[in-house]
């Protein structure tokens, strides 16, 4: 089935530029790899995890994942996140977005966590047919900035060049609450990649990360909130920061959730400018977009 070819803007946070998003000259693949549909009912797992950033443990080449929709492993794949991320989803079929697959792959050695991105590409490329390629187009966007000239705001601070920095749960601890641990200031304890914390009150969601750039911020921002276009960094602050957001969703829980949104609690736009010290301006700009050409129903095993 081929899909017509839909425009999309990229801001993805750890590969942002034209040539992160096509595929490499020099393809590296799994040695092995089994894709079946997955069983009704079953929770979403994976033996790495799926959304950007570098937080991963070595595992010998392993590759397991069951009960996550195609378009998961195309996220993973290509670092997709924030408006990219939803951007891509009208591009799809219907079936990649509701079908989910179980991928359990082989890949010799003892690849980084870029490796098996780059090997979910070729994989996706050789079972699912999938490509894409890249296009320039000027767009509506949402820039950060400021709201003090100069101030960001408490809970963004430049990152202590001297500071421990683990970027994996076995650098940290072997537990699985290493992700829930905070450093002075509230901040994640793992570097490099979004974490989720203990929210301060109940009915809240907090979340933060470690020695990451602004451009990396703003695109988090954009898949956090619903903005409706890409937000963009032009706070004109360079380097590395810390940060740590925490708001009240808005809007009712999904069934079956036992989440209680605290009402009183800070809007996610509210947030940003009370603890980030940023504010949202409209602007066009000329950015690199992605097309996706072809998709299609996973070959046989």
């Amino acid at each position: 089935m081929r899909r017509t070819s839909v425009l999309i803007p990229v801001i993805c946070a750890l590969a942002a530029s034209p040539s992160s998003a096509q595929s490499p000259p020099n393809q590296i693949a799994f040695e092995v790899v089994s894709i079946k549909p997955s069983r009704p009912g079953g929770q979403p797992s994976s033996n790495i995890p799926l959304g950007p950033g570098d937080l991963y443990i070595p595992n010998g080449g392993l590759f397991t994942a069951t009960n996550f929709p195609l378009a998961t492993y195309i996220f993973f794949a290509y670092q997709l996140q924030g408006n990219l991320g939803q951007s891509l989803v009208p591009q799809l079929p219907r079936w990649a977005m509701t079908d989910r697959f179980d991928i359990q792959a082989r890949a010799a050695g003892n690849p980084t966590k870029g490796d098996m991105r780059q090997m979910m590409r070729t994989l996706l490329a050789d079972r699912f047919q999938f490509s894409l390629h890249t296009e320039v187009r000027e767009i509506p966007v949402l820039a950060i900035v400021l709201a003090n000239p100069g101030k960001p705001g408490k809970q963004l601070q430049p990152h202590p060049v001297d500071a421990p920095c683990p970027t994996s749960t076995a650098d940290a601890t072997t537990t699985s609450t290493a992700l829930l641990q905070t450093v002075p200031g509230g901040f994640p304890a793992i570097c490099n990649g979004i974490v989720g914390m203990t929210p301060g009150t109940s009915g809240r969601i907090r979340s933060g990360a470690r020695n990451v750039t602004m451009d990396f911020l703003a695109n988090y921002l954009s898949g956090e909130g619903t903005f409706g276009r890409p937000v963009v960094d032009a706070t004109g602050l360079t380097g590395a920061y810390d940060f740590a957001i925490e708001w009240a969703p808005q809007g009712r829980p999904p069934p079956g959730s036992d989440f209680t949104p605290d009402l009183s609690g800070p809007t996610f736009e509210q947030a940003i400018g009370d603890q980030l010290g940023l504010k949202l301006e409209s602007r066009k700009q000329s950015m690199d977009v992605i097309v996706v050409d072809r998709v299609e129903r996973p070959s046989a095993n």
